[in-house]
């Protein structure tokens, strides 16, 4: 698996919810996670119906958000930052070993704040849309 978008983006395992770019067209960006069904997470959540928790389903909507930032914006020295999250809709659960599809919808830049959508789905079922907003700011240490 090419992991050539990391240059991009400041997230490593275990907090990288992003596999690999599919696809860059235009404004859209399209990626996938396959959700390994060893997570730790899904040792709590549930631990007799397991699920993925929809902050992370988030999350790889927000990296992938990133990726595309980071390859639209001279981002030297910087590191996204998400500033915004709106209207999220919940629909659909993402289990062990589901692959989500995820897609990312650039809607505005303005300097270095960009404004986006995101879907995230799993067998062309819709899981989660949710608006969001992020920037690029100064990589503090």
């Amino acid at each position: 698996m090419s992991q050539d978008f990391l240059q991009y983006i400041p997230h490593r395992p275990p907090f990288l919810f992003v596999d690999k770019v599919v696809e860059e067209v235009d404004d859209t960006i399209k990626a996938e996670k396959t959700i390994d069904p060893d997570e730790p997470f899904f040792q709590g959540h549930y631990p007799d119906r397991p699920i993925m928790p929809g902050v992370l389903i988030f999350e790889s909507i927000f990296q992938t958000g990133a990726i595309m930032m980071g390859k639209r914006i001279a981002n030297e020295g910087k590191i996204p930052v998400l500033t915004r999250v709106n209207n999220i809709k919940l629909k659909h659960a993402v289990n062990p070993g589901d692959t989500l599809q995820i897609e990312v919808k650039l809607k505005g830049l303005v300097s270095s704040a960009a404004y986006m959508t995101g879907k995230a789905s799993v067998n062309g079922k819709t899981a989660v849309t949710l608006e969001f907003t992020a920037m690029l700011v100064e990589d503090v240490k």
